[in-house]
């Protein structure tokens, strides 16, 4: 069935943000003491926030400065700034949704300020998305509690049982499952076995969504 709307996740979906992030999580968190891989940063923070990063770092015995999170955000858009690609084809789905009257959103786990620095540096993308862009900031609680989709869905004005979700991390699977919608898990690389064992439906190209969500 057609879904009454579409709302994805931004890092990792649309934009190619995260091995640029995992980047400076590492480099920063080893200063501190704490030796982390980038596949390691990729399991255990993936879909999550910084704040979230700080709390299991500080679990695990490393003192972090009470400033950590907006230091670490500094640099992490000092990096996105310089360079974040799209994911490929994210734009021939917009515009098969377009076509298909179908409409669409963005809900993050990240603040507005990455989203801007990131969906900002594709103008004519980001102009599409204009009042429909949400952040884990305009809710009580971030993903995996359902706030954030539920928030997103009631801005389109549609059900959220009548939605589809685009996701890369089972935190947002979760979100997205407790919120009542029908998940689908981008994994363009690897098994998807996290994903689907939180009941998304798995695809690998962005050139196959329109045809799985029925337009």
């Amino acid at each position: 069935m057609r879904p009454a709307a579409v709302l994805f996740d931004c890092d990792g979906v649309i934009v190619d943000s995260e091995p640029i992030t995992d980047r400076v999580i590492v480099a920063n968190l080893a200063r501190h003491g704490f030796e982390i891989t980038r596949a390691e940063v990729s399991t255990l923070f993936l879909g999550g926030t910084i704040g979230g990063v700080a709390e299991t770092v500080r679990a695990r015995g490393i003192v972090l400065p009470d400033d950590w999170v907006p230091r670490i955000y500094e640099e992490i858009f000092t990096s996105l700034a310089a360079g974040t690609p799209l994911i490929s084809g994210i734009e021939v789905v917009l515009d098969a949704l377009d076509a298909a009257r179908i409409p669409y959103a963005v809900g993050s786990n990240g603040p507005h300020a990455k989203m801007q620095v990131t969906l900002g540096q594709h103008p004519a993308l980001h102009a599409r998305l204009t009042g429909r862009i949400f952040s884990r900031e305009d809710v009580a609680r971030p993903k995996p509690a359902p706030d954030l989709y539920l928030h997103a869905a009631r801005a389109l004005g549609v059900r959220p049982e009548s939605c589809v979700v685009i996701e890369d991390s089972a935190t947002g699977i979760r979100a997205a499952r407790a919120a009542g919608i029908t998940a689908f898990g981008y994994v363009p690389d690897g098994t998807g076995e996290r994903l689907e064992a939180e009941g998304a439906h798995i695809f690998r190209s962005m050139d196959d969504l329109p045809a799985l969500i029925g337009i």
